[in-house]
């Protein structure tokens, strides 16, 4: 029985040394095949030559700007992750030689790993490691000149492919082919990840967001998305975590109720923000990042608002500026159902028009407080985007835009012309557009006039009134024409 347990370990021995030479072999062949690659440019032939490599930046085919540098490094990722598993496998190999001389000596049988053990060191520190390296250089993408027979062909790789070095974002910036080549239901054979080329010059950034655990928790860094998404970096790619809850989320309140009341604070992560509670955010303290929302976390007096003309701070009558929900309704009786609301607020302009059986979908950032969470605590619906970004809304769709307390005369009337027209895109014809008290100084007021007069609307109320001495508050209630 001794005997044939001696075998038994040694054939285990045997075989464990076979597998370890096998990987190692296939490991200096991969770095020699690699090195070869990264020493002489066999793929990239003349890319010494400078001629030839303009002409490569510049040919058709959509790879024009192909950093070199990026791909060079992306090998040395390669290169570095096989060199780690090499060390690990020569390391074990003498870990094992040294107990086999050790038995020997000693005249009975090596304490060697079980299989099971064995099974699980492959896994775990081979097969793992090396299907990594493998993944990595599938992403090595060389670009392919165009056909120059005016062929289809293969299309060209997106050089973003091999710009980054976060292995989540080459995998998402890579086009996904259909299988089996059977295209799409649009008609298309690959699908591509959108990612904004402002991504390039906030590689940095990207790469700390992008390099989180598939499958795993998400860190709880999303102040540092959203300054990607401030940035011009949208949509972000991150799309394969788990997003964490706070860890005293409960049950929200009924709808009937949820409305008007602020949320209990154990459903916001606060550990981004200055303030730890709704009671500090109602303070009305002007804290940077919400000084445009002062008060709008105080529900009381927000359910004020739209509803009753708004009294000035001295107690005088009322602005002008100040339209009420009913009287907007009631230029288009019976056909505002549903809409868009750009404003910074807490969502109490779609709770109010709930109450009058509209949709309305809040576009929010959480620029110092937690307006997405709030307006949805509320039993609203929070459209998390920039306006640098088109809306994810079809043409012709929405029956009011509502707007206030958003651009105040900021905004770049190049950028205010951009935003205006995609606004128009998805109002439809006869579509209110209710611009609520938007101020500027008196110096540029016919400026932002012009923006809106442009389109041509129809006035259902054109309204302009003091705000100060040099400024003054523009408020309208506008109808997009039909066109065909």
């Amino acid at each position: 029985m001794e005997g044939f347990c001696f075998a038994r370990c040694r054939f285990t021995q045997l075989m464990a040394a076979m597998q370890l030479a096998l990987c190692v072999f296939i490991i200096f062949m991969s770095m020699a095949s690699l090195h070869r690659f990264y020493a002489t440019n066999s793929l990239l032939p003349g890319l010494d030559d400078p001629a030839h490599c303009a002409k490569f930046h510049t040919v058709a085919g959509g790879y024009a700007g192909f950093d070199i540098r990026a791909l060079a490094d992306r090998v040395d990722d390669v290169l570095v992750q096989l060199a780690e598993l090499q060390d690990k496998l020569e390391s074990t190999a003498l870990k094992i030689g040294k107990k086999t001389k050790k038995s020997k000596a000693r005249h009975r049988p090596p304490e060697n790993m079980t299989l099971p053990e064995f099974r699980r060191f492959l896994e775990d520190e081979v097969i793992h490691p090396l299907y990594s390296a493998h993944i990595a250089l599938r992403l090595i993408r060389i670009p392919r000149s165009a056909d120059p027979d005016g062929g289809d062909g293969d299309p060209a790789v997106d050089p973003l492919v091999n710009f980054f070095t976060a292995e989540e974002t080459r995998k998402y910036v890579t086009a996904k082919g259909n299988r089996d080549g059977l295209p799409s239901v649009y008609g298309t054979n690959r699908t591509y990840g959108t990612v904004g080329h402002a991504c390039v010059l906030m590689r940095r950034e990207l790469d700390e967001y992008m390099s989180y655990d598939v499958g795993a928790h998400c860190p709880d860094d999303w102040d540092l998305g959203q300054r990607l998404m401030l940035g011009g970096c949208d949509p972000l790619p991150r799309r394969r975590c788990l997003a964490l809850a706070s860890k005293f989320f409960t049950r929200p309140l009924p709808i009937n109720e949820s409305l008007w009341a602020l949320p209990d604070d154990g459903n916001v992560r606060w550990s981004r923000y200055h303030c730890r509670g709704y009671r500090c955010l109602s303070a009305r303290n002007q804290r940077r990042g919400y000084d445009r929302c002062v008060g709008c976390f105080d529900m009381e007096r927000e359910k004020r608002r739209w509803v009753a003309a708004a009294a000035a701070p001295n107690g005088t009558a009322a602005s002008l500026a100040d339209f009420r929900i009913d009287d907007v309704l009631a230029a288009k009786p019976g056909e505002v159902r549903v809409g868009l609301d750009v404003s910074v607020g807490t969502g109490s302009f779609a709770a109010r028009m709930r109450e009058r059986n509209v949709t309305i979908v809040s576009a929010a950032m959480n620029l110092g407080a937690p307006f997405a969470e709030t307006i949805a605590l509320r039993g609203l619906v929070p459209l998390y985007t920039t306006m640098s970004q088109r809306l994810p809304l079809f043409d012709n769709t929405m029956d009011l835009i509502h707007t206030a307390g958003f651009f105040e005369g900021w905004v770049d009337l190049q950028l205010l012309d951009f935003v205006l027209f995609d606004w128009d895109r998805v109002l439809r014809p006869g579509g209110l557009l209710w611009v609520d008290k938007f101020a500027c100084a008196r110096k540029d007021l016919d400026d932002y006039m012009y923006m809106f007069l442009q389109f041509r609307y129809k006035k259902h109320r054109w309204v302009v009134s003091f705000k100060s001495k040099d400024e003054v508050y523009l408020s309208a209630l506008l109808e997009k024409p039909p066109r065909s």
